[in-house]
């Protein structure tokens, strides 16, 4: 099938987001492209990797690169919801509430240790990463007298919006583990890994100049463009044996004998919808079994449990999905 000349904006996009990211963030191309396509269909990522691995620098260089705002929350057991959501402040002059938006009101948010946060405040998050927007308890210019009477409001967040959240994995002390319905909310988990001896040694040799290497960046796009191809993201095209090819995937999680509790259909939407992001990126306007077999692990780790005597033999999420991948038919054919 012929790419289309729409689609080769979004890859002609994506080749200039990278290649501005890179400029900071080595040696990990695969890692900035899934992000990308997470950008590109609305959802949002979870980042489960040891500490020092890049993952702040990763997000202020997206930030940057989007041409967008950027937001850091740091995970603490006394964080409460309004330090994230925002909060109404009263005018005395004025006796009226103005609601005084938090960290959350940005395009890039980095939630650093999400898992050291409390339920309640994890919990604060569901609403602005699966509606896009925060509700509060008072709406703008309430006069004190009438703020009882209503009920509150709620404010928009800006677009794009995307949240990286990161977990220590080897770390549980004064944690609170996400429940699996707040990781379900989140579109990939990615893991950055170590660098390659190489890449880590030019990333010691540039930490010797005077500025941090993030400032040099320049924002290549802007949040404006972003939403225009989302619109052509949505229509990229999933043939019958591709979905067919996917839902196999889907099925042979829920069959494993390793596996508690298999893949929803929410996770089956979630993969179907990062593989568009995944194939636009790539300049197609159709999926292959290569861009639904690339994510497969990414979008179905946090959404896969593993039985207590599996994991004890050394089964993991990631294990179990590479060995479903393996032992299932590819179809034939660029879409078939």
């Amino acid at each position: 099938m012929a790419e289309s000349p729409s689609i080769d904006r979004v890859k002609t996009w994506a080749t200039r987001v990278q290649a501005e990211v890179e400029r900071v963030f080595l040696g990990k191309p695969e890692v900035i492209s899934q992000l990308l396509s997470a950008v590109l269909v609305g959802g949002h990522v979870l980042l489960e990797d040891i500490p020092g691995t890049g993952k702040t620098i990763l997000a202020r260089a997206l930030a940057t690169a989007l041409g967008g705002s950027f937001g850091r929350i740091q995970g603490t057991p006394d964080l409460m919801p309004a330090d994230i959501l925002g909060v109404s402040v009263f005018n005395p002059q004025k006796s009226t509430f103005r609601f005084r938006s938090g960290p959350i009101s940005h395009n890039v948010v980095l939630f650093d240790e999400i898992n050291r946060a409390t339920p309640r405040t994890q919990a604060a998050l569901l609403e602005a990463m699966a509606e896009g927007q925060v509700s509060v308890d008072t709406p703008e210019d309430t006069t004190e007298e009438d703020s009882a009477a209503k009920s509150g409001g709620t404010f928009a967040l800006p677009q794009p919006f995307l949240v990286l959240a990161t977990e220590n994995p080897i770390d549980f002390e004064g944690t609170f583990p996400l429940p699996e319905a707040q990781k379900d909310r989140f579109l990939l988990s990615l893991s950055l890994g170590y660098p390659e001896r190489p890449i880590e040694k030019e990333i010691i040799l540039r930490q010797r100049r005077a500025t941090h290497p993030v400032e040099d960046l320049v924002a290549v796009t802007e949040p404006a463009e972003i939403v225009e191809l989302r619109a052509l993201v949505h229509g990229v095209e999933i043939s019958e044996g591709v979905l067919d090819y996917l839902l196999t995937l889907v099925e042979g999680t829920r069959k494993h004998p390793s596996v508690r509790v298999g893949i929803s259909p929410r996770g089956s939407l979630s993969l179907a919808k990062a593989a568009q992001g995944l194939a636009s990126i790539r300049g197609r306007n159709y999926l292959t079994p290569d861009d639904v077999r690339d994510l497969a692990i990414p979008v179905f780790r946090q959404r896969l449990l593993i039985k207590p005597d599996s994991q004890i033999r050394g089964a993991t999420p990631a294990s179990v999905i590479r060995e479903i991948i393996e032992r299932t038919e590819i179809p034939l054919g660029p879409q078939s």
